[in-house]
C-alpha cells in the first residue's frame, strides 16, 4: 500500500532531477491510445479506494493502515485530480465527463469543475482569482485560503450545480460513517491528501504571476515545466500556458511557448521545495529574475 508514496515522494523526484528537460512535442496521430490511458487512470481512482476500504474490514487496524490511507491520497490526487481535469474539459454530461465527477466525487470536491471551467479560466493569474497565489505567499496558507474561495466562486457562477454536488457529497460522507467510523476517517484523509496535491499544483502553476483585469491573457501568465518525468507522468500538465491558451485541447496536443517563465525543476522536486517556504520563494525568485 505505500509504493505511491515510495514513488511519488522519493523515486520520481530523483527520476525528475536528472532526466533534464525537452522541448520537443511528439506529433499525435491517432487520439485513442491516449484516451485509453486517461480513462484507464479514471477508472483506478474508485478501484484504489474501494480495496483500501476492503483492507480495512480485513486487517487489523494498526500503523499500515495510515500508510495506505497517504498512499491512496497521493493516488488519488497524483492519478484522479489529473485525470479529473483533463476530462472535466470534455463535452459536459458526455461519459468522460462524468467520468471526471466520479473522480472529484472520490475525493469530496465535486465543484472543481466548475469553479476552474468557469472561474478559474477566465481569471487566471488574475487578483481576483484564488487559486492563483503572489509573491510571499506559502503554499500552506494558501492552501487553507483558496478552498473556502473556489467554493464560493463555484457557488456563484453555477448555484444549482454546486448546491447538488454538496447533497451528494453529504450523503456519500453520512453514508460512509454509518458504514463505519474507520472508513469514513480513511476517506476523509486520502480526500484531504489527494486536494492538497491539487492546491500545491494550482499554487506553482501561477505563483507570482499577475495580469490587470482588462489585460489580456497570454502564455507568461502561467509557468511552464519542460522536465520530462514530470511531462511524462503527469499527462502533460507542466505544459500549463497552453492548456490555459486552449483548454479544449486534449493533453496530448499541448505544446511549449518560449515566452512562458520555466520552473526551476519539474513538479516532483517542485513539491519538497513548496514545503520549506523560504527555499522555494528563493528558487522562484531567482526564476522570475
Amino acid at each position: 500500500m505505500g509504493s505511491t508514496i515510495y514513488l511519488a515522494l522519493g523515486l520520481y523526484p530523483v527520476l525528475d532531477y536528472i532526466s533534464g528537460t525537452s522541448s520537443e512535442v511528439p506529433s499525435v496521430d491517432s487520439r485513442r491510445p491516449f484516451d485509453i490511458i486517461v480513462h484507464l487512470h479514471g477508472f483506478l481512482v474508485p478501484i484504489v479506494i474501494l480495496v483500501l476500504f476492503w483492507k480495512i474490514f480485513t486487517s487489523p487496524i494498526d500503523s499500515f493502515l495510515l500508510l495506505g490511507v497517504v498512499s491512496v491520497g497521493f493516488s488519488s490526487g497524483a492519478s484522479g485530480i489529473i485525470t479529473a481535469h483533463e476530462l472535466g474539459h470534455r463535452k459536459p454530461k458526455s461519459f468522460s465527463w462524468w467520468l471526471a465527477r466520479l473522480d472529484l466525487f472520490c475525493v469530496n470536491y465535486l465543484h472543481f469543475t466548475v469553479e476552474h471551467n468557469h472561474t478559474h479560466h477566465k481569471h487566471w493569474a488574475r487578483p481576483i482569482d484564488p487559486t492563483s497565489a503572489p509573491v510571499g505567499r506559502n503554499v500552506y496558507y494558501h492552501f487553507l485560503r483558496t478552498i473556502p474561495l473556489q467554493i464560493m466562486g463555484a457557488y456563484k457562477a453555477r448555484p444549482k450545480d454546486v448546491r447538488l454536488s454538496f447533497l451528494a457529497e453529504a450523503i456519500l460522507l453520512i453514508s460512509l460513517f454509518l458504514i463505519s467510523e474507520i472508513i469514513f476517517i480513511a476517506f476523509i484523509g486520502q480526500a484531504i491528501i489527494a486536494i492538497f496535491l491539487l492546491e500545491f499544483v494550482n499554487y506553482l502553476q501561477h505563483y507570482g504571476l499577475s495580469r490587470g483585469m482588462d489585460e489580456r491573457a497570454n502564455a507568461s501568465h502561467a509557468w511552464e515545466s519542460r522536465h520530462r518525468w514530470s511531462r511524462w507522468t503527469l499527462m502533460e500538465l507542466p505544459l500549463h500556458p497552453s492548456h490555459h491558451l486552449k483548454s479544449s485541447a486534449p493533453y496530448q496536443e499541448l505544446s511549449v511557448h518560449d515566452e512562458s517563465p520555466q520552473l526551476p525543476n519539474g513538479y516532483y522536486v517542485m513539491f519538497w521545495c513548496a514545503l520549506i517556504p523560504p527555499l522555494f520563494h528563493y528558487r522562484m525568485k531567482k526564476a522570475m529574475q
